[in-house]
């Protein structure tokens, strides 16, 4: 089967999640994405950082799809967004610098440690309690700041660590939700940017742009534009728990595949 074939699969694959729970695609690309650099042979000590820098690329795209359809349905809460978003692009830049300086084992790690914690928030449902109201400017751009860092670290989009926050302020959950999926727009742009940067001089395979290896990009983007919108009306129609409780199992394997690679 064509290694295009398995890009667009994981893209469909999270395009569709990234709209039905708000957890951003990465947490699914970035493990898929780094087995199918190792089949085609490429440079080991540029296969993380090609992983992490092409799925949040993908994600400027999904973030836009799924953004929009959010913003239709009335969930989106604008100037929390523009609040957080200086923060979330300091966040993010700072993280590209601690990144390209990290061995590809302490990346791994990183990633693990966070699939394991956005699994078991999944299957267990761990909402902090509402207790109170949304910090103002300063205190959403720090915010916004651990949600940039932690998810260029990762490769993802930060709804694991945006959504608890918003809802912990008493934001509705559809809306922390919507919310998230626009956060994740800055946090891709910056992190993407940032990996296409300071990718430019490493040993890397032909058709990458920095750490962006752009068929995956292409072929991804495709697919996830085409099934963000149906996770977004599948969100606001189905209850989610036995699909929480799925992603998670699936998020625990690939935590224990992280450690033991």
């Amino acid at each position: 089967m064509s290694i295009l074939v398995f890009y667009l699969l994981t893209g469909l694959v999270a395009g569709f999640l990234a709209g039905l729970l708000g957890i951003g695609g990465g947490l699914v690309m970035v493990p898929v994405l780094v087995a199918l650099f190792t089949m085609q042979g490429f440079p080991e000590p540029a296969i993380m950082p090609l992983a992490l820098g092409t799925s949040l690329a993908t994600i400027v795209f999904t973030s836009v799809s799924s953004m929009s359809a959010h913003h239709a349905k009335g969930v989106v809460d604008w100037l929390t967004l523009r609040r957080m978003t200086p923060g979330i692009v300091a966040g993010a830049l700072a993280s590209i610098v601690v990144a390209t300086h990290l061995s590809p084992s302490a990346l791994k790690l990183i990633f693990a440690v966070y699939a394991g914690l956005a699994a078991t928030q999944l299957i267990c449902n761990i909402q902090p309690q509402a207790s109170r109201q949304l910090p103002g400017p300063g205190g959403l751009a720090a915010a916004g700041g651990m949600v940039g860092g932690i998810s260029v670290l990762a490769g993802v989009g930060g709804a694991v660590t945006s959504i608890p926050f918003l809802i912990w302020c008493n934001v509705p959950a559809r809306v922390a939700i919507g919310t998230a999926s626009a956060i994740g727009l800055p946090v891709a742009v910056a992190g993407s940017l940032g990996y296409i940067a300071y990718g430019r001089t490493a040993d890397l395979p032909p058709f990458s742009l920095g750490f962006v290896y752009l068929p995956a990009l292409a072929a991804i983007v495709i697919a996830t534009v085409l099934t963000a919108p149906l996770g977004v009306r599948a969100s606001h129609r189905l209850p989610v728990p036995i699909l929480r409780r799925a992603l998670a199992v699936v998020l625990y394997a690939v935590t224990l595949r992280a450690l033991l690679a």
